[in-house]
């Protein structure tokens, strides 16, 4: 078997049973470094679900596409949410989403799973990470691990 199909394989099945293990709705979380990998060699989408301002000026992944699942600043729900990612990706493409701690990601990838789409993966602690005791973030996530982000 083909090492990049066999590792993909693996990446799929661990992130199915981190999220067995969780009981979560969609089909299961991948890390930063397993996210670029499917979307490097398995065609993945990496879908960024933060706002528009968090997308623009905090950093993002080259190439992907936003669909704020929240507003800033009021933190509305974005309706239009479904039918945008409908439009960016197919019910059946392995579709990760992205956020800046995990935690909206999450919420997206609930709403996905329950509208149709089968492989909808949250990628774990964001593009930031969550907040630690100093009240900052950078320790985690995308950019912690190295991997590739652009700025304005």
């Amino acid at each position: 078997m083909n090492a990049v199909i066999s590792n993909t394989q693996k990446i799929l099945a661990d992130a199915a049973a981190r999220g067995a293990a969780k009981s979560l709705a969609y089909a299961g979380e991948v890390t930063p470094r397993e996210a670029w990998e499917l979307h490097q060699n398995a065609g993945a989408r990496i879908i960024d679900v933060r706002s528009r301002f968090e997308y623009q000026y905090i950093g993002r992944v080259p190439g992907t596409p936003l669909i704020e699942w929240k507003f800033w600043p009021g933190g509305e729900l974005n309706p239009h949410f479904l039918t945008e990612l409908q439009q960016q990706c197919g019910r059946d493409d392995i579709v990760l989403l992205l956020c800046r701690s995990a935690v909206r990601s999450h919420a997206a990838a609930s709403a996905a799973a329950a509208a149709g789409f089968a492989r909808v993966f949250n990628i774990l602690e964001g593009f930031e990470g969550e907040l630690n005791e100093h009240q900052q973030r950078g320790h985690a996530g995308w950019r912690r691990a190295g991997l590739p982000w652009i700025q304005n």
